[in-house]
């Protein structure tokens, strides 16, 4: 069997680490699984992130329209913010792409898998082209797009579940006939009398795809990313906290995102946080991994080290076993990796009451969840894990907790259940 994995990035943001560890677990189980990438990273030979091999990772042929696509499509949404930059990353509309059903790889594959594909990668009469090729399509659902119009987080809004309009994302809140509700229609246009494989990484977000009106009669499942235990697993803090320059004495707490700054990450509730345990004389420090980490540290009240973004995966281990306890109080959640990172490498975790988070983070075992939006629970929680649990007891359930739901081995055996229904339906229909 052969499957071409499809994702914008090789390697940035969760969606293309997810992929990539896809690829592997499934070509360790005895597929032969490839990545279809627009942004291909070209890394050196050695070293766990530099495992790039041209066999398994290809990029989109080259061409000046790449660039282009991404902008084009910026710029439609630029205009139709009335020229403000709120959202302008927020929504895609997929206008512009590249038609991939011509590449080699993709009449070679046996299973067109796609994953993130926003952002100028393939647009919706691309992906019609796929889904018209004959070929069995499955996708995973790292975010609600592919159940939406436009927005990659509903944040509350209930409109697709009838179908998206008046979009609050939009100017004035948008209206009957606004961006949303004509790209919906695309959609529906997009999927009709065709059969997806829709795979959730959460059961919220699978129980949200189900919820869609977009995708009613679709088949819907959902299945955890998978994580290489070989690779995040309990390592020697003090020897990692020498190797970054931590202080040896202190409890760490980690917070980490792709971009610090993103409201949607809750840096806001971590800082409130932190001055309450301040404020109760329990005053840990705080890592900062992420891009704009630096522009944070004035705003805590607790000593903290900003790291900056960071592309090593030994490095980013390093960070993990260098803490006490991993904090993520996001707004909106799949089945985020790094609590799955942490986890694997016994660090508990806390984060907010939302999305899939409560699937990975059982309460007061492996971990602490905390009422939604609720900075003083996020310091309990803190407080708890760090001066009252059992905190090796809390490690030994992180670890078991993973290996058990998310080894690259059981995902894989996952997938391959899917792969083979998706071509027997395929096959019957023909």
């Amino acid at each position: 069997m052969k499957v071409l994995i499809v994702n914008t990035s090789e390697r940035t943001g969760g969606a293309a680490v997810a992929a990539n560890r896809l690829m592997m677990a499934l070509n360790n189980n005895g597929v032969k699984a490839k990545m279809l990438v627009r942004d291909r990273e070209v890394l050196p030979a050695s070293g766990l992130a530099g495992r790039n091999d041209t066999l398994t990772v290809v990029g989109l042929p080259q061409s000046p329209l790449l660039r282009w696509h991404f902008l084009w499509e910026r710029l439609v949404i630029f205009v139709r913010l009335h020229f403000q930059r709120k959202h302008l990353f927020e929504l895609d509309i997929a206008n512009t792409g590249t038609d991939i059903t011509r590449l080699r790889e993709f009449r070679e594959a046996d299973i067109i898998h796609l994953h993130w594909i926003n952002q100028g990668m393939l647009s919706l009469s691309d992906i019609r082209k796929i889904l018209r090729s004959g070929k069995p399509v499955v996708w995973t659902m790292h975010d609600i797009w592919p159940a939406t119009a436009i927005c990659h987080l509903t944040l509350g809004c209930r409109n697709f579940t009838t179908q998206c309009r008046r979009c609050k994302y939009l100017p004035g809140g948008g209206s009957n006939n606004d961006l949303s509700a004509s790209i919906w229609k695309k959609k529906q246009q997009m999927v009709a009398d065709e059969n997806v494989y829709y795979v959730a990484c959460s059961r919220w977000l699978e129980s949200e795809a189900k919820a869609s009106a977009l995708l009613r009669g679709q088949k819907i499942t959902s299945i955890p990313n998978p994580i290489d235990t070989h690779i995040y697993k309990k390592g020697d803090k003090q020897e990692a906290r020498k190797r970054l320059g931590l202080p040896p004495d202190r409890q760490l707490i980690l917070f980490a995102s792709q971009r610090v700054t993103n409201r949607n990450k809750g840096m806001d509730y971590l800082i409130e946080a932190c001055r309450q345990l301040h404020a109760k004389g329990v005053a840990p420090s705080v890592v900062i991994l992420g891009g704009h980490a630096e522009e944070v540290v004035d705003q805590l009240p607790l000593e903290a080290y900003p790291l900056g973004y960071i592309n090593d995966e030994q490095r980013i281990v390093d960070i993990y076993h260098a803490v006490d306890v991993f904090v993520l109080p996001s707004l909106s959640e799949n089945l985020p990796n790094t609590i799955m990172e942490a986890m694997a490498c016994g660090v508990p975790c806390i984060g907010f009451r939302v999305g899939g988070i409560p699937e990975e983070i059982d309460h007061k075992r492996n971990g602490y969840v905390a009422e939604y939006r609720n900075a003083g629970d996020l310091a309990e929680g803190i407080r708890w894990i760090l001066t009252e649990a059992d905190y090796e007891e809390l490690s030994r359930n992180a670890i078991q907790k993973v290996a058990r739901n998310y080894s690259q081995q059981s995902v894989a055996i996952k997938y391959l259940d899917i792969y083979q229904q998706a071509m027997a339906f395929k096959h019957y229909k023909l």
